[in-house]
């Protein structure tokens, strides 16, 4: 799975993806539609600011937590259907990416290495945070994809150092993904309210987002001191993929590469390298 990490030209970005809610590309919610498209827009480009296809995806989506940092291990991964009260054709959305045993390996070896218990899980499904978007940005499914989950107590610094342990993929072909969202606050979603809450904090996200790499994680790791910080994550499993991507960039600085709305809130999409 190596490529040449002397050549920076071979290293690959990191990125995090607001995934939005649900099943919301492919079945019919009610949202506003140029909402959707702009989002649906921007996933579908995600990819294609890569020189060739990765070799394989690691995805940390906000829909897993475990008590200690989890892969995926199934050659090929099922679905899961993780959200509830939609139509029966949400319950039937496939995409049949391959798993990748080998990857999920060596992501334990990487975190392991920097002192973080690690576990596997040959049963674990895509979550929406994975197949939803990446639906969109690799339709084909062709790619092999894993999974990590999130650490339970959400510790930012935690998170950020995994990050950092995970950076040696970059070189090897391996594009990391964090799927989350800026914002999210279920009950605020559709309140006219929520606007001015969530367009304050994310534009502290991205003023921190893109800020250089050691006031980045610094400001990253105090996020509950931004404005509005509670009510934008009342709680933060959706922010907290940023810190693996921002720890996994290294020194390279952030771009915002999206921003947009979701029901009325504002979201944001960035990377790295």
């Amino acid at each position: 799975m190596s490529t040449d990490p002397s050549n920076p030209s071979s290293r690959l970005p990191v990125v995090f993806i607001p995934h939005g809610g649900g099943p919301w590309p492919f079945v019919e919610m009610g949202l506003p539609k140029a909402e959707l498209q702009a989002l649906a827009t921007y996933l579908r480009q995600v990819g294609q600011q890569l020189a060739a296809p990765p070799k394989a995806l690691l995805v940390i989506s906000a829909h897993w937590e475990e008590p200690v940092a989890t892969v995926m291990t199934s050659a090929a991964p099922p679905i899961l259907y993780d959200y509830y009260g939609f139509p029966p054709e949400s319950y039937r959305i496939p995409w049949p990416a391959p798993g990748n045993p080998r990857l999920a390996a060596r992501v334990r070896e990487l975190l392991s290495t920097a002192g973080f218990a690690t576990s596997e899980d040959p049963a674990r499904g895509y979550d929406h945070g994975t197949f939803i978007p990446l639906k969109l940005t690799y339709p084909e499914a062709d790619i092999p994809c894993v999974q990590l989950s999130l650490k339970q107590g959400l510790d930012p610094a935690e998170h950020l150092a995994m990050g950092r342990a995970l950076a040696p993929l970059r070189d090897e072909g391996v594009f990391i993904i964090g799927s989350g969202m800026t914002f999210h606050n279920l009950r605020a979603f559709g309140d006219p309210r929520a606007h001015e809450v969530s367009a304050k904090f994310d534009a502290w996200v991205q003023d921190a987002a893109t800020s250089p790499a050691d006031e980045r994680d610094a400001k990253l790791t105090q996020w509950m001191q931004a404005p509005y910080a509670r009510l934008a994550h009342p709680r933060e499993e959706h922010l907290l993929p940023l810190m693996v991507v921002a720890g996994a960039a290294g020194e390279d600085r952030g771009t915002t590469t999206w921003s947009g709305s979701m029901m009325g809130t504002r979201i944001s999409g960035f990377q790295f390298g």
